[in-house]
């Protein structure tokens, strides 16, 4: 075991009240890694510089909810998506709304700006994938194929594909050019949260609710790799710039992976909790997150992280030899062929049908001259956004990194992992002299610590040690519903809801009844809690009760299959019940009637 001059690894950096209501949505910048753009249900979109405590500029226009929002590569435009299914386009240079397209039928949940020609795709819950042509404010062509909310949407270094992540476990690849799909990737078992390029080879990661992380070939259209960890849903993927490693957001941490063969390279601690989005910048990795109204930002040293095969810290997936780190450019897989310059025009596109077109109307005019930008304070505004005939703009290239906060503790102790385990330990062992050390977080604040305060130190594990929930969840269940309290059905369901696994279709009997009492609450936790509940029933058992109940009957006596048709048909029933609760509260607003809106697409099978 070895003692070395404490350095901090991550650390957080700030924590700031981004709206004045929920936060919806947010997104770093990724040219200077220091731009964050964040949604709220408030119906504003509010642009920040990472590490300053005020709103540089507030952007309205929307009227519901804003879920989505992205930066284009140059930092000069940002686009935000509604929960009604408006997206609007804003010059953040120009202080000024652009566009307005108008034309899915449900929420954005995922955009993205073309690398290099004015062209934005959008997701949205009603499955499709629109890409628009920005400067004539019409929609170029839909690409439909998937089943459920797109929730993530990628464009390829060279501009000629689109990837995209859907909560109905796939992926898929589109070519812009011909306007169809290229190839489905299958084999996530949950919903997929998010997909990232590789920055120069034809490799595709993508980021589940299934706690993996694939990698897939471009070329040969299979997966390369597959790595599985005993950690909460993968959040938010990152490529480090030269294409050397994956960064991997996870609740409580940073996983460095690579894929050929697969290697967890690295963990670090981060108490970030819901990570929505990664940047880099001056060799520091910038991770921003959300809780409510508060928006915080994350510091981890990259210098202090490895990124390659020698000195692993991570679990070692196999026993094969360790690979040298592959140099940029000379992979045996294909390179994209980038424009000459960023000004060139990307490939022609298919043009879809006059009617899917949208020409400029008086409407959506009504609808940008109600928009407009609040700047907060003139000086941090011309400090960041510079006017555009100006030799250089800010953020400044060649910003400086964040320091690091003061140090707490004097000794960081390092020494050899077992396969399944990182040390990274920042304070003193317990011991009888100063057993109030133990209480403090793995990862200190960027402000010096004023006062002491009882601190949480984050579990390694989603259960008790010792303990699992499968093992008392029937007798738990049939209590809770005999105390006739929804409170109690709250608490339980709030567990259940962390593991999928646990849900069995004996469970599903007799919940669904209690679920039906909690959306009809006027208590909000109450509604959520059972929206949350019912979308991984269906989304778990609604394809294998219509099946069952589909089937033929057996020939003979089957008393196994006759029992679980008899659970199909009771929860048919009730299902059947609550799709009409659904329709009725599908009309409301705010963040209830974005839930009822996807349940009642869930659902259509039952109308």
């Amino acid at each position: 075991m070895a003692a070395s001059v404490a350095t901090k690894t991550s650390w957080k950096l700030q924590e700031i009240t981004a709206h004045s209501s929920n936060v919806s949505s947010l997104v770093l910048g990724k040219s200077s890694g220091r731009l964050l753009a964040t949604g709220g249900e408030d119906c504003r979109v509010n642009i920040w510089s990472v590490n300053k405590p005020n709103c540089i500029i507030s952007l309205t226009g929307h009227t519901t909810p804003v879920e989505s929002v992205r930066i284009n590569t140059n930092e000069e435009l940002i686009v935000a998506g509604s929960q009604s299914g408006s997206i609007r386009v804003w010059d953040l240079e120009a202080a000024k709304i652009l566009r307005t397209l108008m034309g899915h039928k449900a929420n954005i949940c995922s955009l993205d700006f073309h690398p290099f020609g004015s062209f934005v795709a959008s997701g949205s819950l009603d499955t499709n994938i629109k890409l628009w042509d920005v400067r004539r404010k019409g929609c170029v062509f839909r690409y439909k194929g998937h089943t459920q909310a797109v929730r993530c949407l990628r464009f390829s270094p060279d501009g000629k594909w689109l990837a995209s992540a859907s909560d109905d476990h796939t992926v898929k690849l589109w070519d812009l050019a011909a306007g169809k799909i290229m190839f489905e990737f299958t084999g996530h078992t949950g919903p997929v949260n998010v997909v990232e390029f590789h920055p120069n080879e034809y490799l595709l990661a993508s980021g589940s609710a299934d706690r993996t992380v694939r990698f897939w070939d471009l070329e040969k259209f299979q997966v390369v790799s597959c790595i599985e960890e005993e950690a909460t849903p993968v959040r938010c993927v990152l490529f480090n710039p030269d294409g050397c490693c994956l960064y991997s957001g996870y609740q409580d941490s940073l996983r460095v992976y690579g894929w050929e063969p697969e290697r967890c390279f690295d963990v670090v601690l981060v108490t970030w909790g819901k990570v929505a989005d990664l940047s880099i910048c001056n060799n520091q990795l910038i991770g921003v997150s959300v809780s409510q109204s508060t928006v915080s930002s994350f510091v981890v040293d990259l210098s202090r992280v490895t990124k390659s095969g020698s000195g692993l810290h991570g679990p070692i997936k196999d026993d094969r030899p360790l690979a040298q780190p592959t140099l940029t450019g000379s992979s045996l897989r294909r390179i994209y062929d980038r424009p000459s310059t960023t000004c060139s025009k990307p490939q022609r596109v298919k043009h879809n049908s006059e009617s899917e077109r949208r020409s400029p109307s008086s409407e959506d005019d009504r609808d940008e001259k109600e928009s407009k930008a609040e700047i907060q304070n003139p000086e941090d505004y011309k400090e960041i956004f510079q006017p555009k005939n100006s030799i250089t703009r800010t953020p400044p290239r060649k910003s400086e990194p964040f320091p690091a906060p003061p140090e707490d503790e004097p000794v960081i102790v390092k020494e050899a992992a077992k396969p399944s385990q990182v040390v990274d330990i920042q304070t003193p062992l317990p011991n009888q002299e100063n057993p109030d050390l133990v209480q403090r977080p793995p990862i200190a604040s960027s402000t010096p610590v004023t006062r002491a305060e009882p601190s949480v130190i984050p579990a390694a594990r989603n259960a008790p040690i010792g303990l699992k929930a499968s093992d008392f969840l029937p007798t738990s269940v049939d209590s809770a519903v005999a105390i006739n309290d929804l409170s109690v059905i709250v608490d339980l369901l709030n567990i259940v809801n962390q593991k999928a696994s646990l849900w069995k279709l004996d469970l599903c009997t007799i919940i669904l009844p209690q679920i039906e009492k909690l959306l009809q609450s006027k208590y909000e936790s109450y509604v959520q809690t059972g929206c949350t509940s019912l979308k991984l029933i269906l989304q778990r058992f609604l394809p294998l009760i219509t099946d069952i109940l589909a089937a033929p009957p057996s020939v003979g006596v089957d008393i196994t299959r006759e029992e679980r048709l008899h659970k199909c048909k009771l929860c048919y029933k009730q299902l059947k019940n609550i799709s009409n609760i659904i329709k009725n509260k599908s009309g409301l607003s705010g963040r209830h009637g974005s839930a009822f809106r996807e349940l009642h697409l869930l659902m259509a099978v039952f109308e």
